[in-house]
């Protein structure tokens, strides 16, 4: 069945939308992304107003969604992660309705739940049939996994799959399968490539990071997770990618053959694959070339919808299997509560994606940050704002020392045995602030501008009008 519609304003027409609905987006093209600003021009130009955008997450490209907030065609938004342009826009009080906050484990939950249901899903695909079978593993714009739109596609009342690569039928190695799409509308482009994957991600040179990189092996070493079997799960930044690295090492001097790699896929974990520390890898979100070449090529290199990954109410989910997750933080205060929303001063810059999804399922949840971060210190009473629970955070890994939370005793005494540099978190926080001074406290204003929902629906958090220093 040919399902090509002539343009996007026809398929945009044929799906019914109408004021007041509810329209999503997957983040599989990142900031290279053309197909949410394309839509939403398209929709503004027929007029229709008070939509819902449901976007797993959002980047700086996306900031020109501020103009349809202006001009009354969005109403609200559902993401699980926003950057600075538009987080800005939000935090200045740009829009009437709270933004919603939800994890990459807690978004498909609330859509298949029928919380947050999707009148039209918007499928950028990097190539498509003509029925819709579609595939982020081919085309110019290739991005890898489409983990994240899966559950759109799966449980919206209508589909539409926008394209930039026409195949033939049917394309047999999808992402997606035609019986859940309604249109496919092939376009001139759906992204720019250098923006939706790297050709590499790059280890830091940083000291700083590489100590503190260095640190956290040595961590999960001590732990006693590190053995055949092993799990694990961390992110693309510069330290996280060094501790990959160093892992690596350690596994293949130990001969440790792992069970599987998780997550957001680097071509570091892809050497790992490789090299056998890891027996597959389980991949929501391709981060570079190399792991979009891995996931086209390498069987043992799967595709996993958000659900698979991270969802709560799933029967289970691989962060339920999972032994280690690095993570990264903007603030982490004293009883462990960890700030990726936030920027010291409240402004919208992020957003905990699979942070709290992973910190909850995995055996050892671990935080890798600098004592300070433009001479403000990372540790705090109190953070601005809550967007992952301190009660599943084990460990904090700084240049200056590691502290563990005090619930994990056992853990503690493992590292204190290990001769490993342990602090009290306080200490910590004493430390950076001897160093960076004690910073102001950060003040808001009255109006909510966002709520954060934690993974099993609740909100644990309120982000207020920001007040610039």
């Amino acid at each position: 069945m040919n399902k090509l519609a002539h343009s996007l304003k026809e398929a945009i027409i044929d799906s019914g939308l109408s004021d007041g609905m509810t329209i999503s987006f997957h983040h599989h093209l990142r900031n290279g992304d053309f197909v949410l600003n394309m839509v939403m021009d398209e929709i503004a130009s027929l007029g229709i107003k008070h939509l819902t955008v449901n976007a797993s997450s959002l980047f700086d490209i996306h900031a020109p969604l501020a103009e349809h907030i202006k001009n009354g065609v969005v109403a609200k938004i559902q993401t699980d992660y926003m950057s600075a342009a538009l987080g800005k826009f939000i935090s200045d009080g740009g829009m009437e309705v709270p933004v919603e906050f939800r994890t990459h484990g807690g978004r498909p939950r609330d859509i298949e739940k029928g919380i947050t249901p999707i009148d039209v899903a918007f499928i950028a695909a990097p190539a498509s049939d003509c029925s819709g079978n579609c595939s982020g593993k081919l085309g110019k714009s290739a991005c890898g996994s489409l983990g994240y739109a899966i559950p759109d596609a799966m449980n919206a009342r209508y589909v539409v799959v926008i394209t930039d690569s026409l195949m033939q039928y049917p394309l047999i190695d999808w992402s997606i399968s035609e019986v859940y799409v309604d249109r496919v509308v092939a376009v001139e482009s759906i992204g720019d490539p250098k923006g939706i994957v790297s050709g590499t991600t790059k280890i830091t040179r940083d000291p700083v990071g590489l100590s503190m990189a260095m640190d956290a092996v040595e961590v999960i070493r001590a732990s006693g997770l590190l053995k055949e079997g092993f799990s694990f799960q961390t992110g693309a930044g510069g330290a996280s990618l060094a501790a990959a690295k160093f892992l690596k090492d350690v596994m293949l001097k130990e001969r440790i053959h792992g069970s599987f790699g998780l997550g957001g896929i680097t071509g570091y974990i892809v050497d790992m694959l490789n090299e056998g520390c890891f027996e597959s890898l389980m991949d929501v979100q391709c981060f570079d070339l190399k792991a979009v070449e891995s996931i086209r090529t390498n069987p043992r290199h799967r595709e996993i919808s958000a659900t698979h990954y991270a969802s709560h109410d799933a029967k289970s989910a691989t962060v339920d299997s999972l032994d280690v997750v690095i993570l990264g933080a903007t603030q982490i205060d004293t009883k462990f509560n960890v700030n990726v929303h936030t920027n010291s001063d409240g402004y919208i810059m992020g957003g905990s994606g699979g942070h709290s999804d992973t910190a909850a399922g995995a055996k050892l949840a671990m935080i890798i940050a600098p004592l300070s971060r433009a001479r403000l210190p990372i540790v705090t009473d109190k953070v601005t704002c809550v967007s992952t629970p301190g009660s599943t955070i084990d460990v904090l890994v700084t240049q200056k020392g590691i502290a563990v939370n005090p619930k994990r005793k056992e853990l503690k005494q493992r590292l204190v045995d290990a001769k490993l540099n342990v602090m009290e978190i306080e200490e910590l926080k004493e430390l950076a602030e001897r160093i960076s001074g004690v910073p102001q406290q950060t003040e808001h204003g009255e109006r909510v501008v966002a709520d954060i929902i934690y993974r099993d629906g609740t909100i644990i958090d309120r982000i207020y009008e920001a007040k610039a220093r």
